[in-house]
């Protein structure tokens, strides 16, 4: 007789907080956990998915989306949360938790198959003071990112005239991983990332709950970490050119 598989592939999906949470603790020694305990466990996973945002660029928080663009603004705010503001309108709109922009294209005609897109650069702080009027009116090829606290703060050059008013600019973005939430949600990391995951709680609860172990469990975490990291992204074809040269010419 054949041997029967699942025939399912949502681990991840119904491996939920709590699940993470027990399996944590069980490498750390500790069983049948309750309480104050499981608070602490997810609250030390909300910090590891802050510490996360350190780590470079996570490929499945990268979201896309297309700015609306009004005459003479300069600056376009995207919050933290609802609560602490309203988000620039944009399409798709209420777009909260940016962590930053990666690349952006003032876009004509987003609808239209006569769409085009022109490249903007991103400059840095001292660029974007070194502009003499900054609310100056024409074709916006230019943009800075500010990173708060609460929000982020783009600021485009030049601010759109009544032409580009009615463009909007398209950018990537990077958004914050979502806090843990309830003990019966998923997590917001894709499968590849639930074994160090799993094992970063578990190196947090050993620095709180069993000392001896803490060193062992972080070698665990970054291993199963740099793994996860070296995976993570997009494959692209790569072309190899041989420099060509004359010797003596």
């Amino acid at each position: 007789m054949a041997n029967t598989t699942s025939g399912t592939t949502t681990f991840d999906k119904t491996f939920a907080i709590d699940e993470i949470v027990e399996d944590a603790f069980e490498r750390i020694g500790l069983q049948n956990v309750a309480g104050y305990q499981l608070k602490s466990a997810r609250r030390s996973l909300n910090i590891l998915f802050q510490e996360w945002g350190n780590r470079g660029i996570h490929y499945w928080e990268i979201g896309e989306l297309d700015l609306d663009l009004v005459q003479g603004q300069a600056e376009y705010l995207f919050y933290r949360s609802s609560d602490d503001g309203t988000s620039a309108t944009s399409n798709p709109n209420g777009v909260y938790g940016m962590s930053d922009v990666l690349e952006a294209q003032l876009r004509n005609n987003r609808t239209a198959t006569t769409q085009s897109d022109s490249p903007m650069t991103k400059v840095d702080r001292s660029t974007y003071a070194g502009f003499s009027n900054k609310l100056s009116q024409g074709t916006p090829n230019q943009y800075w990112v500010q990173r708060f606290i609460d929000r982020v703060s783009i600021s485009v050059y030049p601010t759109p005239d009544a032409t580009n008013a009615s463009k909007d600019i398209h950018f990537y973005y990077i958004k914050r991983i979502q806090d843990a939430g309830d003990y019966t949600n998923a997590t917001d990391v894709p499968f590849r990332f639930v074994p160090c995951m799993t094992a970063g709680l578990a190196f947090y609860l050993a620095q709180k709950y069993a000392p001896q172990l803490a060193q062992q469990m972080k070698l665990y975490y970054e291993d199963e970490l740099a793994r996860a990291l070296a995976e993570d992204g997009s494959a692209s074809s790569t072309y190899i050119t041989p420099k060509v040269y004359y010797p003596g010419v």
